[in-house]
């Protein structure tokens, strides 16, 4: 079968044996495979690549092959997540073998493109949807009603998925943006309300939005946003923070946040509590049945294709910030 390795020079096309499930694993046909920040980051923390690791999290494709102890049955469409987290074996490669629990029966409704966005984005994008205090722990239709979500950075694939699954639960969402057409994929995946921070005054934009201030934050820049989530953040807020954009350090005004009992809640899916992870993917599985979690321009998350051998540079696209979802399209 053909794979994408790791090697000294970034990345080889090889051929590798099929692998076989071993008990509790399924062995699934990839179709497609995800790209996410975490992909490329992981590539640069090899320092010595050995050839045998292949890349990537994500991805959607078809059961194949069973081993023991499995209720997954051959022909199953599956969405797969987590694919390569301590595990030398991601989706670039046409055939992958994973434990059964990474490998989620993907509703029919949805087409392989979507089952290879899901993943990381939307698992993240819950998580910081529902860790807020005396919030929810579960998402679905009502579950955040009442609620102001500002999702900062809305055209990115995690604040996409923030927007359809807190809109989904009933949430009224702000979103924060850099430009027009940005603001344009953000309305397109249904947030409320759009502020452009590089025009105008965003924290008066904010509050007359929301006079009340903002319940939870989905926060992808903490230390450039910290200001303006002083200013906005209500009553007992909660900043879930998921990446580092604009730098690893961030000077927080303490008494501000302090005053309104504001939390700071990081979120790295891969070290998340496993129970959450399972709320994840049920939650995750639900909204895409009912066709509130989507992908494609139509829903404020394009989708730049790229064939197997191509891979370093679908990384390179993530990697300079491609505004939507890299897909990499798995042969046969």
């Amino acid at each position: 079968m053909k794979a994408i390795v790791y090697a000294r020079g970034g990345f080889d096309l090889v051929d590798l044996p099929v692998p076989e499930p071993g008990p509790g694993e399924v062995r699934v046909k990839v179709a497609v495979s995800g790209v996410n920040p975490t992909d490329w980051k992981a590539r640069d923390r090899v320092a010595e690549p050995d050839g045998r690791t292949v890349p990537n999290q994500d991805g959607a494709g078809v059961v194949d092959a069973v081993g023991p102890d499995v209720s997954l049955t051959v022909g199953t469409r599956v969405w797969l997540w987590e694919a390569a987290w301590q595990r030398p074996d991601g989706t670039a490669q046409e055939f992958v073998v994973l434990p059964e629990r990474h490998a989620v029966p993907l509703p029919e409704r949805a087409a392989f493109d979507l089952g290879a966005s899901i993943g990381i984005p939307a698992l993240t994008a819950h998580r910081c949807l529902t860790v807020a205090d005396g919030g929810p722990d579960r998402l679905a239709p009502g579950a955040l009603s009442g609620r102001m979500v500002l999702v900062a950075g809305g055209a990115g694939a995690v604040g996409n998925a923030a927007i359809q699954l807190a809109k989904w639960a009933g949430a009224t969402v702000v979103s924060t943006v850099s430009g027009p057409e940005k603001a344009e994929l953000a309305k397109a995946a249904g947030a409320d309300h759009v502020v452009n921070y590089r025009t105008g005054n965003a924290v008066e934009a904010i509050e007359s939005f929301a006079p009340a201030g903002v319940d939870i934050v989905v926060e992808v820049s903490p230390a450039t946003n910290a200001p303006l989530v002083a200013a906005v953040a209500g009553p007992n807020a909660t900043v879930s923070v998921y990446a580092t954009d604009g730098g690893d350090g961030a000077t927080l005004p303490v008494f501000p946040l302090m005053a309104h009992n504001i939390r700071y809640q990081f979120v790295l899916v891969y070290t998340e509590p496993v129970a959450a992870k399972e709320n994840a993917i049920a939650d995750v599985t639900a909204a895409v049945a009912a066709g509130a979690l989507r992908a494609g321009p139509e829903a404020g998350l394009p989708l730049h294709r790229f064939p197997l051998a191509n891979t370093a540079e679908a990384h390179a696209a993530v990697r300079a910030g491609a505004v939507g979802k890299v897909l990499i399209d798995i042969p046969g």
